[in-house]
């Protein structure tokens, strides 16, 4: 680790130890590293306010950037870029990629070479998932990139997120199978609609998915197979674990719910190697891909605010918000271990990417139903057994604008914090209502939040083929007038929160009565 005498520790990037890890040894120091380093946007009157306040506006006055217009208003300063790069020839670090719209660098070099640059010192631990290679404190900047870098991710290659699907368990009294486009009837989804000329991408951070798989899904359903690309970040590629029950079930379970509501619409899938700078790439990537230019972006990964360092979060949060001010609507799960996500600290946590203000929050419902309607629909808490939605108080983000007058409670933990409210919205997700999906060559059922973000990503997709142009930010127009296009949820709980009329921190505004919704924000 190099000499800190006049370095600055870079805000919010403290690590700590995963809890029950035990440090093994020290880290080969030629081993490659590869780290992305996160710069700040240049001033601009489209910033994040801005953004927020164009997204309050009628869809019909909304002006979203062109991807040829974004580097000029939003990219990163030419300045900036030259300053990390004159910082990686000081330490003798490879620039591999410079990209000012996605406001990225990414450097490369040996361990001992990005420990000495970052003044981190870089070891391998050990943990129930495995080995990976850590830090723990801060990163330290020199001066003259302090004010430039917000976020310097790679250097700790721990998994980042989990995916949020439940496998169905065998159970007294059995339970309900729904194929995709049952769910999407029973929501009304608006019908005479398919997708057409639309793009979806979806992020995956492991797994793969067959084409064998896909054909003979959408054939049993008698749908249209739809086009499925597989595009390749910082190395991951897809790549079939052949177990149903590893990430695999993640990526079939996405791509056979958003392709059945939008058969039409044609499916990117961006691999990303599980890690924060992964997660992260491949957001960027997928946002400022001009060739396929999606305009939703459906996200089924996530772990607690908690596990993440609030440089990753920010930087993460700052890529929605580019989204949004690009047309693109970002959906995201909430997360399937209720209000406490899955933390063993007795307190309640909130899923991040869905905590994000530039995120629409997916929770779940138990879905039932007698014929072509739905007979009952609660919170999904069927824990220990078989998970719960999450949802809750952002301990990170504040309370939007937006979501002032809906009624966030303050926060179950200690000291009653007032934040951002997790969900936005729901769907079903119970294992035990779930969906009937095609893994690895054999099918089974699967539930989980995960189902629920794709399904809102192939409502919008729809919405946005009705309009004939992108929705984009959602959060502010369902938050107002239609606000009344949803099923309320009013019964049953997560944990530490309960449902009730109106948003609640389980169900959000609730479930989606999709062609209200379609007519109410096209209106």
């Amino acid at each position: 680790m190099s000499d800190l005498k006049g370095r600055i520790p870079l805000l919010g990037s403290e690590r700590k130890m995963v809890q029950g890890a035990r440090k093994v040894g020290k880290i080969d120091p030629n081993e490659p590293v590869r780290v992305t380093v996160v710069v700040r946007p240049r001033p601009s009157l489209h910033g994040g306010k801005d953004i927020e306040a164009m997204a309050l506006r009628p869809l019909s006055e909304r002006r979203y950037l062109r991807h040829d217009e974004f580097e000029a208003a939003r990219g990163a300063a030419p300045d900036d870029l030259a300053k990390v790069r004159a910082f990686a020839g000081r330490y003798s670090l490879r620039v591999e990629q410079v990209d000012a719209s996605r406001r990225s660098v990414v450097l490369s070099g040996t361990a001992k070479q990005l420990g000495e640059a970052f003044g981190v010192e870089l070891a391998r631990y050990k943990h129930l998932m495995g080995e990976y290679r850590g830090r723990v404190g801060p990163i330290y900047l020199p001066p003259d990139l302090s004010p430039i870098v917000t976020a310097v991710l790679g250097l700790d290659d721990r998994p980042q997120a989990r995916p949020n699907f439940r496998a169905a368990k065998k159970r007294a009294g059995g339970g309900v199978s729904y194929a995709p486009p049952q769910v999407a009837a029973l929501y009304d989804f608006p019908s005479g609609l398919d997708g057409t000329g639309e793009t979806v991408a979806i992020i995956e951070l492991g797994g793969g998915y067959s084409t064998d798989d896909i054909q003979k899904y959408f054939a049993g359903l008698g749908i249209p197979v739809p086009t499925v690309v597989s595009s390749s970040v910082d190395g991951a590629t897809n790549a079939p674990t052949g177990d149903p029950n590893g990430p695999d079930g993640e990526v079939m379970l996405d791509i056979e719910v958003v392709g059945s509501v939008a058969p039409k619409a044609q499916i990117v899938v961006y691999f990303a190697p599980n890690t924060d700078a992964g997660f992260l790439d491949a957001v960027t990537t997928a946002a400022h891909d001009a060739q396929h230019n999606p305009s939703v972006i459906s996200i089924s990964w996530g772990d607690a605010e908690s596990n993440y360092t609030s440089q990753a979060m920010q930087a993460m949060d700052q890529a929605f918000q580019d989204a949004a001010s690009l047309g693109i609507t970002v959906c995201a799960a909430s997360g399937d271990g209720g209000s406490g996500d899955g933390v063993s600290d007795g307190l309640a946590h909130v899923d991040f990417p869905a905590s994000a203000t530039f995120a629409l929050g997916c929770g779940g419902t138990s879905l039932r139903s007698t014929g072509n309607a739905i007979s009952s629909e609660v919170v999904w808490n069927d824990q220990p057994l078989d998970g719960a939605g999450g949802g809750g108080v952002s301990d990170v983000f504040p309370i939007p604008s937006w979501q002032g007058k809906a009624g966030v409670p303050p926060s179950a933990n200690p000291g009653g914090r007032v934040g951002r409210g997790v969900p936005d919205v729901c769907g079903d997700a119970d294992p035990a209502t779930g969906y009937l999906v095609r893994v690895d060559g054999s099918e089974s059922t699967i539930g989980g939040t995960s189902a629920v973000a794709p399904l809102w990503s192939g409502l919008v997709l729809l919405i946005n083929q009705k309009l004939g142009k992108k929705a984009g930010y959602l959060n502010p127009l369902l938050y107002g007038p239609a606000a009344a296009s949803f099923h309320d949820i009013t019964s049953g709980n997560n944990g530490a929160y309960k449902a009730g009329p109106g948003w609640d921190a389980c169900t959000g505004l609730g479930s989606p009565d999709g062609a209200k919704l379609a007519a109410s924000i096209s209106g």
